[in-house]
């Protein structure tokens, strides 16, 4: 999840990502920074995809709402191409509808509502009360503390550079496999500053929204996405916006799985900024289940 250039820092990396590039009306195509791993991080294709249809839609108008489907891996080491549906363009809302295709199959395909902006009634639930991102420990200090004794996938994934900062509420659920209420909370923050553009700090917001959902269906069970005998995937993943929010100052997300069963956990999350204002609202079901020959 980091820029694959030298020549860039991440949250530049992921800005240049973001960048389709266009090849036709309704038809764009993306690349995935080569970082070793062996699919396509999840967030990427979603904020691609959703890239790919507000480059559709006019500028008066913007997201409210999308869902998604994850169809196949993503292979890092070919381009995507997204392909985009014109459904309706309505006097207050416009629909669109995107299909991600590598090797020539479908590999995801989202759904997104557009809207102008009214007013009208206007409510939120309140963010938790939780430590702020001072207090608690930052990712150097997670590293210097944890690393060394933590696996080799905990260890790739803490020192790799990456364009979202995370600072964990309870760091210690990451790396004790004993058995948790299936609730997380965490700080995150683009590790560099955005352009004045909504619709890029829009699909950065869905970016970040598919990391930690999958551990946080786990906890309950006393194990992580990190753990080497499970297949984990995202299955589908549903996200709406009901504020605007800058990303380069720390944003709550909280998460909590209501349920698991069938090989398949479901996660919920809100997204806070740091004042308190529900930025957004967040739910997955991913594929958590034992590989066969563990």
């Amino acid at each position: 999840m980091t820029s694959g250039s030298p020549n860039l820092t991440p949250i530049e990396g992921l800005i240049r990502t973001l960048d389709l590039e266009k090849l036709e009306e309704n038809l764009f195509r993306g690349v995935s920074p080569q970082v070793g791993w062996q699919r396509v991080f999840g967030g990427q294709v979603i904020a691609q995809a959703l890239v790919a249809a507000q480059r559709t839609v006019s500028d008066d108008r913007f997201v409210h709402s999308l869902h998604a489907y994850f169809m196949r891996p993503g292979d890092p080491s070919v381009p995507i191409i997204y392909e985009v549906d014109r459904i309706r363009d309505g006097k207050a809302f416009t629909t669109r509808r995107v299909v991600a295709i590598q090797h020539g199959k479908p590999i995801f395909a989202l759904s997104a509502s557009f809207q102008e902006e009214e007013d009208g009634f206007s409510h939120q639930i309140a963010m938790p009360e939780v430590p702020t991102p001072e207090q608690l420990k930052g990712e150097d200090e997670i590293r210097q503390r944890y690393i060394a004794n933590a696996s080799d996938p905990i260890r790739r994934y803490w020192q790799s550079p990456r364009p979202i900062e995370v600072c964990p509420i309870n760091p210690d659920d990451y790396f004790m496999r004993s058995r948790l209420e299936p609730l997380q909370s965490i700080w995150v923050r683009t590790t560099g500053p955005l352009p004045d553009d909504r619709r890029l700090r829009t699909a950065v917001l869905a970016y970040l929204s598919d990391m930690t959902l999958l551990d946080t269906s786990l906890y309950a069970h006393g194990t992580s996405v990190f753990d080497q005998s499970l297949q984990v995937a995202s299955l589908d993943h549903a996200m709406w916006f009901h504020r605007d929010a800058l990303m380069d100052d720390w944003l709550l997300y909280t998460q909590d799985s209501p349920s698991a069963g069938g090989a398949r956990g479901m996660t919920r999350g809100s997204i806070f900024s740091r004042s308190g204002t529900l930025v957004a609202s967040v739910a997955q079901e991913g594929l958590i289940r034992k590989k066969a020959n563990a």
